[in-house]
């Protein structure tokens, strides 16, 4: 995950060439010493365009856990500790959210909006709203019966100050685990909707377009196109899962002494 990060903040000195150079004599070269990775189907070095397209990956990414955290945190902190007919409607409008699949919610917004990073960056976010809001609520229904809180109430503390200074210190490290392994999962959105074409627009490089790109030229394109593209998807899901559960255990009280 380090080196992934370092990467992406560092593409424009690690790639060899420029992402949107073309040399039509070297179109779906083999990779050799000059290309390792090869080339793509307008002669552009593909070691290259996944550099940089980890830069435009993790930025959507990060961007859109960043702004769906946020918003879920708050939701689920507000809904947990108010209660009552609000909470109720914040639970069958997260189950609404919750049955639409993400994948085809993110196309009709896309459809709506136009392909982009905008368009991108808001799909993913409202897709990752209602699972935040559903864990942090859980955990600050729990938290609200303590008796720390009852106190700060009988101190004739104010229920914004009781959620700001007493209840959401509390769900830091559920978050922490949900933020890590939720972007795993916005780095699959991403390159499943630039596959389908309707993420990152051309020249600028994405794995999942370049994916995309690639079997829309041929029924059986070079293996170099299809392997190393999707390597990149592939192990930058896994850092960041594996990342989230070290994480969850470092962090779950019940498993610090079975790992101590």
């Amino acid at each position: 995950m380090c080196i992934l990060l370092f990467v992406a903040i560092f593409g424009n000195f690690l790639a060899p060439e420029s992402y949107k150079k073309t040399d039509y004599k070297q179109i779906r070269d083999n990779p050799s010493l000059k290309r390792p990775l090869g080339s793509d189907h307008l002669g552009r070095d593909a070691l290259s365009r996944i550099i940089i397209g980890s830069r435009t990956t993790l930025f959507i990414a990060f961007t859109a856990v960043a702004i769906a955290k946020v918003i879920g945190v708050s939701w689920g902190i507000l809904t947990g500790y108010a209660g009552g007919k609000f909470d109720l409607f914040s639970q069958r409008l997260l189950d609404i959210l919750m049955a639409i699949p993400s994948v085809i919610f993110a196309l009709l917004l896309l459809a709506a909006m136009g392909a982009g990073v905008f368009g991108v960056i808001v799909a993913i976010t409202i897709g990752g709203i209602a699972g935040t809001t559903r864990i942090v609520r859980s955990v600050v229904l729990a938290v609200k019966e303590m008796e720390f809180v009852t106190a700060a109430t009988a101190l004739g503390a104010s229920p914004m100050r009781i959620m700001v200074r007493h209840v959401a210190p509390q769900t830091i490290a559920p978050v922490l685990v949900i933020i890590s392994a939720s972007l795993g999962g916005a780095i699959f959105a991403e390159s499943a909707l630039s596959f389908l074409g309707l993420g990152i627009p051309p020249p600028n490089p994405s794995w999942g377009a370049m994916l995309g790109g690639t079997l829309a030229e041929a029924f059986k394109p070079p293996w170099w196109m299809v392997v190393y593209p999707g390597m990149a998807i592939t192990l930058s899901i896994l850092a960041f899962n594996l990342f989230g559960d070290g994480l969850r255990d470092t962090l779950d009280p019940r498993l610090r002494g079975r790992l101590e």
